[in-house]
């Protein structure tokens, strides 16, 4: 059971502060590790960050020294009500340098707060005195996070973070997302056309075509999570992957029991997405999954009308 921060005594509010600075240090450090091969800029700054906390880490413990002993109790923010629950920065990774940030802005914002109100419950003036200057301390990291990015982030670092941020969204949502919307609106075009010429049914096609595109859907979703888990390619959670590629899939099969016209549509929409994403020329995106749609499209009239 939690307890309410009213009822934390002065020697419980100095032990769960020196609680907050080692995880918010060891926090940054995860991010400085988990970023530094794609962002070593940014990597950079989490490090300062961390040795800022651990610099406040070592205050407090002076401060509980002088008052309370040696043995410091160990009290979580996990066992006080009030704070945000955070995801362990090791079920995150692959780690985004928009989302580090963020999450570095709602613990500096949750900390200080944690700091003002604590020094409002203390009556000992030197502790008092501490936990004032540890809250200003928080209130201008935000400001050092920002020096230290005019320091270490130049143009051309951001230019190179920034192809790096994009190189992970291809691998990580655009290319699972190609893959299944490419294989959607191809695969199920035979079954479709086959169901069509076969009964002169619209309706028949139609619960064709769904069956065919919920199943795809399935199908690819379940191969794209067990490819592999993103350890080593970085291409992120298999989970998601397998939903996008699942979800693309089912979308690009789905458009086929529509009016037809709109197979052409979602045939020219991959194309412009390998161009913009996978930097392939247009005319030649637009050849390879139009020629592979027509050849598919020919099978299913065929094997229909036989």
């Amino acid at each position: 059971m939690a307890k309410n921060f009213k009822d934390l005594s002065e020697q419980e509010i100095l032990a769960l502060a020196n609680s907050l600075e080692e995880t918010d240090a060891r926090v940054y450090a995860d991010f400085a590790a988990g970023l530094r091969a794609d962002y070593p800029a940014t990597a950079k700054i989490f490090e300062e960050m961390e040795a800022e906390e651990d610099e406040h880490r070592g205050k407090l413990i002076e401060e509980y020294r002088r008052r309370f002993g040696e043995h410091i109790p160990l009290i979580r923010r996990e066992d006080v009500k009030g704070f945000v629950h955070r995801k362990p920065v090791w079920m995150i990774r692959p780690l985004g340098i928009k989302t580090v940030r963020r999450q570095a802005e709602i613990m500096e914002t949750e900390t200080r707060r944690f700091y003002e109100r604590a020094a409002n419950k203390v009556s000992d003036a030197s502790t008092r005195q501490l936990l004032e200057a540890l809250a200003e301390a928080e209130r201008k990291h935000m400001t050092l996070a920002e020096n230290l990015q005019q320091k270490y982030l130049t143009p051309e670092v951001e230019t190179q973070e920034e192809k790096a941020h994009r190189r992970l969204f291809v691998l990580q949502i655009v290319q699972p997302g190609l893959a299944g919307l490419m294989d959607g609106s191809v695969s199920t075009l035979a079954p479709v056309f086959a169901a069509a010429f076969a009964t002169h049914n619209s309706h028949a096609a139609f619960v064709v075509g769904l069956a065919a595109s919920v199943g795809a859907g399935i199908s690819m979703a379940f191969a794209e999570a067990a490819s592999d888990d993103g350890s080593l390619t970085g291409r992120g959670k298999p989970l998601l992957r397998g939903f996008v590629c699942g979800l693309m899939t089912t979308a690009g099969g789905i458009g086929h029991t529509l009016p037809y016209l709109i197979v052409a549509i979602e045939l020219l929409v991959i194309s412009w997405i390998r161009k913009r994403y996978m930097d392939t020329p247009f005319l030649r995106a637009a050849f390879q999954v139009i020629v592979g749609g027509v050849l598919v499209f020919l099978v299913g009239i065929w094997i229909g009308s036989s």
